[in-house]
């Protein structure tokens, strides 16, 4: 089941980073309205560079897996099996 999920989770992958840079972008424009800051850049202020990093990764996280969780719908809908694990295991 997994490998005929593969295609599934490649297209969702690309719709989920899309869909994270948007996101991403449009919650900065409400905190700066000049571009986050990246690593690469010489004169920035580290905190902001930190919180646009903590922003970012937590919007591209977020997006993902709701995407994949989405993919797994669709998936289940149209072959009629989950492709993965029903529920977490027990720790």
């Amino acid at each position: 089941m997994k490998l005929l999920f593969t295609p599934f989770s490649i297209i969702a992958g690309l719709i989920a980073g899309f869909l994270s840079k948007k996101l991403f972008d449009a919650i900065w424009g409400v905190i700066d309205d000049e571009e986050p800051p990246d690593s690469e850049h010489r004169e920035i202020n580290v905190g902001k560079l930190a919180l646009a990093a903590a922003i970012q990764g937590a919007v591209f996280t977020a997006t993902r897996k709701l995407v994949d969780h989405e993919a797994r719908r669709a998936f289940e809908r149209t072959v009629g099996a989950w492709p993965g694990e029903t529920r977490p295991e027990p720790e």
